[in-house]
């Protein structure tokens, strides 16, 4: 029951919209940091990924909890069509590289089509005005495992490779976040083929 409660609260916490977050127009804050896809850490920059177009940088409370994994899933699964957009993806969360290697090969999740960064000194998060919440309680992942740091704000920016953010999206499910990011780097794709 306390294990329910604290998750219920701690979904509500993060469910509110991102107020201080950046807005459309502000200058996305550049980063570098420890990364995994399939399962192996890399170097991640954002300036390189921008030299190749949008990038779609989303923060998520944590890897192995429900509403990221749906997120991480459902990213996943559209990729192709993010692709076709000429964005990428990146996910960043205050996890580990250890916890980010599993999730980012686990089938169910990033099934090893989307990156997912490491900021788990909180330091990205921060210069994007991300809220960031420590659990009131132990909390389990969704394998068992407890989840040892604090919680950054579901939400996510389209980054365009001019270094602006062109869509700040919060305070929504993590599937209509995979919506209205796609919407947002479509609508950049149609702008740029005018």
């Amino acid at each position: 029951m306390q294990r329910k409660l604290v998750g219920l609260l701690l979904a509500l916490a993060l469910a509110l919209p991102a107020w201080a977050a950046l807005k459309i127009g502000d200058a996305a804050p550049d980063f570098t940091a420890q990364a995994s896809q399939a399962g192996k850490a890399f170097s991640y920059s954002l300036a390189d990924a921008l030299k190749k177009g949008p990038v779609v940088v989303y923060f998520y409370p944590s890897a192995f909890t429900e509403g990221c994994n749906v997120e991480a899933h459902t990213f996943s699964e559209r990729r192709g069509e993010f692709d076709a957009a000429g964005a990428t993806i990146i996910g960043v969360s205050l996890d580990s590289i250890t916890r980010l290697n599993d999730f980012s090969a686990d089938p169910k999740y990033c099934a090893g089509r989307i990156a997912v960064a490491s900021d788990a000194d909180g330091k990205i998060a921060a210069a994007y005005n991300i809220k960031v919440v420590k659990a009131p309680a132990p909390v389990p992942d969704s394998r068992g495992v407890i989840i040892d740091h604090a919680f950054a704000e579901r939400t996510t920016f389209v980054v365009t490779p001019d270094g602006k953010i062109a869509a700040a999206i919060g305070g929504v499910t993590p599937s209509a976040n995979v919506d209205a990011a796609l919407k947002a780097v479509q609508k950049l794709a149609k702008d740029k083929a005018k």
